[in-house]
């Protein structure tokens, strides 16, 4: 591992997924990426990582409810969650803050 740590990107979009992976790794970071909220609950429990990133609208199981049962494991409940949004909703943007979110980043992603 190199000296920064381990992400794990979670996102169901492809173009997003790698997008924030490349964006990652290129500034030294270990990227774990997860394509689904069930892949997400097994890798953060598999290996833990010093932040997560993740989606909040998947297919299958939403970023909130991966929040939820992270938050209920004594093993990953520290670990710290910066939702990804696509949508400018205030509603959404302030459930994430009030369940224990960190931060939100907008999509769509840009390198520079």
């Amino acid at each position: 591992m190199n000296g920064k740590g381990v992400i794990l990107v979670v996102d169901d979009s492809p173009e997003s997924l790698v997008l924030l992976t490349d964006i990652l790794a290129a500034e030294g970071y270990e990227v774990r990426p997860a394509d689904s909220g069930e892949l997400a609950l097994a890798a953060a429990a598999a290996i833990r990582p010093e932040l997560i990133l993740l989606d909040i609208r998947m297919s299958n199981m939403g970023g909130f409810e991966v929040f939820r049962r992270l938050n209920a494991r004594p093993e990953t409940r520290e670990i710290p969650i910066i939702f990804i949004s696509a949508s400018a909703d205030t509603e959404e943007r302030v459930e994430g803050w009030r369940i224990g979110g960190v931060d939100f980043v907008s999509k769509p992603f840009e390198k520079q």
